[in-house]
């Protein structure tokens, strides 16, 4: 598609000065988190021709551009036929596919967002803007991976470990809050703005000390008091950005109220808290106690669903909390479960419409105390007669593959 004013070059005639306004192609295939920016150094030049980008768009009006006669030599850039790219996008659709499908293109992701978002938060400790516009392709390639298979992503990004925390945090809470909206039954645009609002809830973090951060025991008062100054530092950078919508700076802001007044900054109650705050805040604490932090090991999922239910009166509004289970299941992938045959084992997959019975792969006999050969049941199938009779405290067992066993088939 033409874009008045702009060159579209191959990557080869790129030179350091130029203002770089989009790349072409997948977010997944550049280096940056961001696209717009001038290209100043030979590390971020080298970085793009390395990459498997072939062309991008440059303004000329905003650094370098080409002579006359490299413009001439350039391929004539076709105007887009609207109805084929209707229809393309059409087929674009992301179709639901399995846990198994979807777990290797989930990692990439994972992978790639992580290494974005700690370039995010790196930028912002140096005072560069966070620009929220940057973010919706990240975004966009997250939503994607939730609509062919809501678990897989948010599993994987549930592994993080202690010292990339702070950074995966915002990838999980990102699709967590994707999938949630759906269940909502939220607009696609209010689902893309929620993501948006999840993968940025935190940035105010970027300006607490790494050391408190990463400590790995409890904090002190006078930390915790640093600590509680994330929210309102985030939302004053997306301010002085001036391009995320109210709703994400909202959630920024107020992701840490609870519904009895008791949270923080503003001790809102109940009424006072918006929609897309209520969400954030139950993403929030989801991940985090799902998650290996430095000063503890995360819950199991099952585990952490039953402990937000006894919070949920005074913290989360009921609503919210409700569908983010329907999101998640009763017990999500990961979650260790003992079956009415006594035996135990690991759910791997959703059984959409069934939240009691999920695809479990069973490995252990309670019985015999030991190890079986792992089989693969879909509790829902009208063919297997087997049930869950509860979730099993995973630190009753001395089992350390638990995550393994849910990404294999």
């Amino acid at each position: 598609m033409g874009k008045p004013g702009m060159q579209k070059i191959p990557k080869q005639m790129l030179q350091k000065g130029m203002f770089i306004e989009e790349f072409c192609g997948s977010w997944m295939e550049h280096p940056f988190w961001r696209s717009r920016f001038v290209l100043a150094s030979d590390d971020d030049l080298a970085r793009i021709l390395q990459s498997s980008i072939t062309e991008l768009w440059i303004d000329p009006a905003k650094g370098l551009g080409l002579s006359d006669a490299e413009e001439r030599a350039l391929p004539a850039v076709e105007e887009p036929n609207l109805e084929q790219m209707a229809a393309s996008a059409a087929k674009a659709k992301p179709q639901r596919v399995s846990m198994s499908e979807e777990l290797a293109r989930a990692a990439q992701i994972c992978d790639r967002a992580r290494t974005a978002v700690e370039q995010m938060f790196s930028e912002a400790r140096m005072g560069k803007a966070v620009d929220a516009e940057h973010c919706k392709a990240m975004v966009e390639e997250i939503s994607t991976s939730v609509s062919r298979n809501p678990s897989a992503l948010i599993s994987l990004a549930r592994l993080k470990t202690a010292d990339e925390y702070t950074y995966m945090h915002s990838v999980a809470v990102c699709a967590l809050m994707i999938a949630l909206a759906r269940e909502l039954a939220l607009s696609e645009a209010q689902v893309k703005e929620a993501g948006l609002a999840g993968l940025l809830h935190d940035m105010g973090k970027a300006l607490i000390p790494m050391s408190i951060l990463n400590k790995a025991g409890k904090l002190t008062d006078e930390e915790f008091d640093i600590v509680k100054q994330h929210p309102m530092k985030g939302y004053e950078l997306l301010v002085e950005a001036g391009n995320a919508g109210e709703e994400v700076m909202d959630a920024c802001l107020h992701h840490h109220e609870k519904t009895d007044g008791s949270g923080y900054p503003h001790k809102l109650r109940d009424v006072d808290i918006s929609l897309i705050a209520k969400m954030t805040a139950v993403c929030d604490v989801y991940d985090a106690i799902t998650s290996n932090r430095p000063y503890k090991k995360g819950w199991d999922p099952a585990e952490s669903i039953k402990k937000m239910a006894e919070w949920s009166k005074g913290h989360f509004d009921e609503t919210v909390f409700q569908g983010f289970v329907k999101s998640l299941g009763i017990y999500p992938v990961g979650s260790l479960v003992r079956l009415q045959s006594n035996r135990l084992a690991i759910v791997v997959e959703q059984s959409p419409g069934a939240l009691l019975k999920p695809k479990v792969k069973v490995f252990f006999s309670v019985a015999n105390n030991t190890r079986i050969a792992p089989i693969l049941l879909d509790l829902a199938s009208s063919k297997v007669d087997e049930k869950i009779v509860g979730r099993e405290p995973t630190d009753k067992w001395a089992f350390k593959d638990l995550d393994e066993l849910w990404q294999v088939e």
